[in-house]
């Protein structure tokens, strides 16, 4: 279940320089030079001693010209995609504690206290910044195809996954040392945010979600998300990676299903041969045969792949025990 936690008995100045020095903010951005001193200059503020690295997805502008001045470290990707920058930034982050945010200004740097929290206790291992736009600035905030994908998504993910989720796409996350180098973090663009969750809960790692305001985009800064391009990139991943840690149950369905239609097709024809010794229709009795034999490789292709995913589970389980 979703859960959210208090912040301790302490002021919270007292909380931020306690703390601070174990975080790295990773902002991966594009075309960002609008809002990116905006971005880190706030979490500067929030949190004064975190290590804040930007990570420039081949931007064609003064990104990263703006984000050094701006005291943060500057990393390249020239390989275009979120996924990509992303991988970036885990792999160069040095403190116990990652806050990943977008470089749009979009996400509230005052929450990121309640999304430490969490993490810092050790009472989960990513929490998710669930983005809660006023009515108002609802339509600004977001395109009329991202609000219904977005619903879309979710609700498909909770369903999938037996977990009940609020917003699997946020760019706001707090995320704990073990488990962003355990992750393996395969995908290229948008989709990322589809891997990290599911590889929270493959895992069977605590995943808070904790409201947080979400605003309009800064004057001059423009959304890189297509929704039908980056929506059916996300729904073949997601399908994808569905079939990797629920192969039983993916591959079981559609042999359930080729079953289903051979004994359809299949029942006349054997009735038709039990009372008169006759086989009419041979193309469809062909074709009844052939799915139930398609039935009976999937089932096997299921069996072999869960093997398979429970070695790679029990491998990444390691990974994240040995951190």
């Amino acid at each position: 279940m979703l859960k959210t936690a208090p912040l301790p008995n302490m002021c919270l100045s007292e909380w931020d320089q306690d703390y601070s020095h174990k975080v790295s903010v990773l902002i991966p951005c594009k075309n960002e030079e609008c809002a990116i001193r905006k971005v880190i200059e706030d979490f500067r503020q929030q949190l004064p001693n975190a290590e804040i690295i930007v990570c420039d997805n081949n931007s064609t502008d003064n990104t990263s010209n703006i984000a050094r001045s701006a005291g943060a470290i500057v990393l390249q990707e020239i390989r275009a995609g979120k996924g990509n920058a992303i991988r970036k930034l885990f792999s160069a982050s040095s403190r116990d504690i990652c806050i990943m945010v977008d470089g749009d200004a979009t996400y509230s740097s005052k929450d990121v206290h309640k999304l430490i929290q969490p993490v810092l206790l050790g009472q989960a291992d990513m929490v998710v910044g669930r983005r809660v736009t006023p009515q108002q600035e609802l339509d600004a905030a977001y395109r009329k195809g991202h609000q219904f994908g977005n619903q879309l998504f979710t609700t498909a993910m909770s369903k999938m996954l037996k977990y009940p989720l609020g917003d699997v796409f946020s760019g706001y996350r707090a995320m704990s040392r073990r488990f962003v180098k355990s992750f393996p973090c395969l995908s290229a663009g948008f989709e990322i945010e589809t891997e990290l969750t599911v590889h929270a809960l493959d895992l069977g790692l605590t995943l808070y979600e904790i409201d947080s305001v979400y605003g309009v985009r800064t004057d001059g800064s423009a959304s890189k998300l297509n929704t039908l391009r980056d929506g059916s990139r996300i729904a073949l991943v997601l399908m994808h990676l569905y079939a990797q840690i629920r192969p039983v149950r993916f591959y079981g369905t559609i042999a359930a299903i080729l079953a289903v239609c051979s004994l359809l097709l299949g029942l006349p024809i054997i009735v038709h041969f039990i009372e008169t010794g006759l086989v009419p229709k041979l193309p469809t009795a062909i074709l009844a045969s052939a799915m139930m034999l398609m039935s009976g490789l999937f089932s096997g292709c299921g069996l072999i792949l869960d093997s398979i995913s429970r070695g790679r589970k029990e491998v990444k389980r390691l990974i994240y025990l040995s951190v």
